[in-house]
């Protein structure tokens, strides 16, 4: 038995459990405070917008909403139908598509969504909904939840044995079970063991726990790096490099000052044994007289303060949608694309469609203009 509709429209087609959902950061958003479903929503549409309307408003949030994917779902319908419609959905104010900046730094990529209200909205409301921070939250992909890792079983704790369960003492050995007393010359030969044993563990033990002693300090006593300034190191380094420049003890503690100053500079200490040690002649006969020369001719400029780092506490700054044109995708601020269509598109699609007429009206015009015309052929 066929059921007769009354209404017009086609009736809205059941969402498909696998229809595909978008990536995160793309999608469908359903907008805040809209009014509970009811089967007169969308009456003021046409036939073929309430018919897609319909199926978007039972599309869950993060759907795919793209022409194609939407002409997949709806066969009645080409893309150029789909698109026509959702021009007509956004000037209806039912529908807005965005686009949000995320991530941070060289990482920063575009993310579309399409929002969407059953509640049909005016330019206004989109306006000033889409200018606020709750939006471009809305629009950023969620965070992935971390995987909560279970816990480690934890062994109880022992028991104390209590009065009722405590060990019993054990039983005195019986006479056949005794052992036989030892004789005279086991028991010397077990103390002459048992003394060399002891005394050779004795030893053992002396020897390794001095020997680590003498590791441990040896590390703290021998260091040169916790004794010797950097500069000091440098000008010994310079005898390991070249042995035309070989320094004595003396020497590194009278040209350490100068070493310093070079390093409070902001050099480093390879920066400066490779200027101590480049070119050198083929025979140096003072080394401490010719590594002060070069100290005094050779130290370098200041160099410049390093950038500060910004401030990590700063907040980030704020992001803000950019509308795009439903039917071009052109990108701009809300209070620019009214009815989600840019100057051009709102030219070539006029928004003011008038709603159709109510059929009862159009009989009676019928009827009154055949009156007209039967009066006219009257005699």
């Amino acid at each position: 038995m066929a059921i007769q509709h009354f209404s017009p429209a086609l009736p809205v087609p059941a969402v498909s459990a696998a229809y595909p959902m978008a990536k995160p950061g793309y999608g469908k958003r359903s907008a805040p405070d809209q009014q509970p479903r009811t089967p007169h929503d969308f009456a003021l549409l046409p036939a073929r917008e309430r018919y897609i309307a319909g199926f978007v408003d039972h599309l869950p949030d993060g759907a795919a909403m793209s022409v194609k994917q939407l002409t997949r779902q709806l066969p009645l319908y080409g893309q150029q139908a789909i698109s026509t419609s959702l021009n007509a959905l956004s000037v209806a104010g039912h529908l807005r598509r965005v686009r949000c900046p995320v991530g941070t730094g060289d990482e920063t990529r575009w993310a579309f969504r399409t929002f969407w209200s059953r509640t049909a909205r005016d330019n206004t409301w989109w306006t000033t909904y889409l200018a606020t921070e709750t939006a471009a939250r809305t629009a950023a992909p969620a965070a992935v939840p971390q995987q909560r890792t279970a816990p480690e079983p934890t062994s109880p704790a022992p028991e104390a044995p209590t009065p009722a369960t405590a060990p019993a003492a054990p039983a005195a050995p019986t006479a056949s079970s005794a052992p036989t007393a030892p004789t005279v010359g086991a028991v010397g030969a077990a103390e002459t063991a048992g003394s060399a044993g002891a005394a050779g563990m004795a030893r053992s033990a002396g020897t390794a726990g001095m020997a680590g002693t003498a590791q441990k300090a040896l590390p703290a006593a021998f260091s040169p790096a916790s004794r010797y300034s950097p500069a000091y190191l440098a000008l010994a380094e310079l005898g390991r490099k070249d042995t035309r420049l070989t320094l004595s003890a003396h020497d590194c503690t009278t040209l350490e000052p100068q070493a310093a100053e070079w390093l409070a500079r902001g050099v480093t200490t390879d920066y400066l044994i490779t200027a101590l040690t480049a070119g050198l002649p083929t025979h140096v006969d003072c080394p401490p007289r010719f590594i002060r020369h070069r100290l005094t001719d050779k130290i370098p400029p200041h160099q410049p303060t390093p950038h500060t780092p910004p401030d990590t506490n700063t907040p980030p700054p704020t992001r803000h949608l950019l509308v795009e044109c439903t039917d071009c995708g052109r990108p701009g601020p809300p209070q620019a694309l009214p009815d989600g269509l840019c100057r051009p598109c709102r030219t070539t699609h006029p928004t003011n469609h008038h709603p159709p007429a109510d059929p009862t009206q159009i009989a009676a015009v019928k009827a009154h203009m055949a009156n007209l015309r039967d009066l006219l052929k009257a005699p």
